[in-house]
C-alpha cells in the first residue's frame, strides 16, 4: 500500500477504539442491568470481565493468523463477528445470554487493537510508531470520554438496548471503511506463523527478552489501574454518591481527560525525551496518584473529588506509559509484529480481567477495594519497569 497517511491514522483510531467503546458506552447501564435481569453487581460485572477475557484469548490467534495471511482479511472477519455478536447482546433475555454474547463480541472486537498496533508497526516503522501510537491513543480516548455520557443518555431515554444498537451500527460502518480503504500492510507474510511449534517459539522469544517483558508488565499494570476504575466506578459514583447515569458519564469524562492529556504529552515529547524517560515519569506519577487516592479514601471517603482528582492523574500516567511501552516492546520485531502485539494484548487484557473480577466482587461490600487495587497496581508499574528494563533500546 502507499505510505502512511492521515486517513489511515484516522481509520486505525476508530478500529483501536472499538474495545474501549464496547466497555465504556454501557457502563452507566450496569446498575440498570442488575435490576432488569434480577441479579447482583458481581454477575453484571462479569459482562465486563468476560469481555476482557475473550478479548485477551482471541488476540493470540489474530496475531499468528495475520502474520501468515495478512492484516486486512482478519480485520474484516473480526468486525463481522463483532457486528453479529452486538445483535446477540441487543436481543439477550437473560444475564447468561448477555455474558455469552459479550464474550463473542470481544473475540471480534480485539481484531481492531491487535491488528491496528501491528499495522502501525508495519506502516510507520519502529522509530515513529511510538509517536503515532500516542496520537492514535489520544484520539481513541474520545471513545471513553464521550461513551459514558452518551451511554447514560441512551439508557435514560431509550433503555439499555440502545447502547448495543449503536455498537452494531458503528461496526457496520467500520466494515465498509476497511473494505474500501484499508490495504494490506504485512510486507513479510510468514507461511510458518500458524504452526504451533513456531508460535510457541515466538512467544518464548518474547518472554525471555527482559526488555519486552518489562514493557509488557508496565503496560498491563497501567491498564489494570484504568480497568479497575472502569469496573467499579459506576457502582461507587452512582451507588455511594447517588449520581444519575448522565452525570456519571460526565464525571467519567473528567477522568478520561487525564488520559488524553497524557497521550498528547507523550506524542509531543517522545522525540525530545525518548520513550523510556516518559515511561519512567508516567510510572512514578501513577504510583504517587494511586497512593494519594488510597489515603483520601481512608481519611475523607465522602468527597467525590477524592476519587476523581487522583484518578485524573492516574489516567494521565496511563496515557504516558501505554503507547510508549507498546511501541518499545514491538520495535525489534518487524517480522513478528502480529505475534508480538498479540501476546502483549493477551497478557494486558488477561491481567485487567483478573483485576476487574476482584473489584467487581469486592466493591459492593467494601468501596475501598477500588483505591486499594489502583494503588497496588500503580506501585508495581515502576517496580517491574525498573527491575526488568536494563537499558533503552536503540
Amino acid at each position: 500500500m502507499a505510505g502512511p497517511s492521515l486517513g489511515l491514522g484516522a481509520l486505525l483510531t476508530t478500529l483501536v477504539a472499538l474495545g474501549p467503546l464496547s466497555t465504556d458506552l454501557y457502563l452507566p447501564s450496569l446498575p440498570t442491568l442488575a435490576v432488569v435481569f434480577s441479579t447482583d453487581a458481581a454477575r453484571v460485572q462479569l459482562t465486563l470481565s468476560v469481555f476482557l477475557a475473550g478479548f485477551a484469548v482471541a488476540q493470540l490467534a489474530y496475531g499468528a493468523l495475520s502474520d501468515r495471511f495478512g492484516r486486512r482479511p482478519l480485520m474484516l472477519g473480526g468486525l463481522l463477528l463483532y457486528f453479529l455478536a452486538s445483535l446477540g447482546c441487543l436481543f439477550a433475555t437473560s444475564i447468561e445470554q448477555l455474558i455469552l454474547a459479550r464474550f463473542i463480541q470481544a473475540v471480534g472486537a480485539c481484531a481492531g487493537p491487535v491488528l491496528g498496533r501491528a499495522i502501525v508497526r508495519d506502516a510507520w516503522g519502529p522509530v515513529d510508531a511510538a509517536r503515532t501510537l500516542a496520537y492514535v491513543s489520544g484520539a481513541m480516548a474520545l471513545a471513553p470520554l464521550v461513551g459514558p455520557a452518551l451511554g447514560g443518555m441512551l439508557t435514560v431515554n431509550f433503555g439499555w438496548q440502545a447502547n448495543f444498537v449503536l455498537l452494531a451500527f458503528f461496526s457496520a460502518l467500520q466494515i465498509g471503511a476497511v473494505w474500501l480503504w484499508l490495504g494490506e500492510t504485512n510486507a513479510h507474510p510468514d507461511p510458518e506463523a500458524t504452526r504451533v511449534g513456531r508460535m510457541l517459539e515466538n512467544f518464548r522469544t518474547f518472554l525471555v527478552d527482559r526488555n519486552y517483558l518489562g514493557y509488557l508488565l508496565a503496560l498491563g499494570l497501567s491498564y489494570s489501574m484504568l480497568f479497575a476504575f472502569i469496573s467499579g466506578s459506576s457502582f461507587i459514583l452512582i451507588g455511594r454518591f447517588g449520581l444519575s447515569p448522565a452525570v456519571f458519564g460526565l464525571c467519567f469524562g473528567v477522568v478520561v481527560v487525564g488520559y488524553i492529556s497524557g497521550t498528547q504529552i507523550a506524542g509531543r515529547l517522545v522525540r525530545r525525551l525518548g520513550a523510556d524517560r516518559l515511561i519512567a515519569a508516567g510510572a512514578w506519577l501513577g504510583a504517587f496518584a494511586g497512593l494519594v487516592m488510597l489515603a483520601v479514601d481512608r481519611w475523607a471517603p465522602a468527597h467525590l473529588a477524592g476519587v476523581l482528582a487522583p484518578m485524573f492523574f492516574v489516567t494521565l500516567s496511563v496515557g504516558l506509559v501505554m503507547p510508549n511501552a507498546s511501541a518499545r516492546a514491538l520495535a525489534p520485531y518487524a517480522k513478528m509484529a502480529g505475534a508480538a502485539s498479540a501476546l502483549m494484548g493477551f497478557l494486558q487484557m488477561g491481567m485487567a480481567a483478573l483485576v476487574g473480577i476482584v473489584v467487581g466482587h469486592g466493591v459492593e461490600q467494601d468501596a475501598s477495594v477500588l483505591p486499594m487495587t489502583v494503588a497496588l497496581c500503580g506501585v508495581l508499574v515502576p517496580c517491574c519497569y525498573l527491575t526488568l528494563v536494563r537499558r533503552p533500546r536503540s
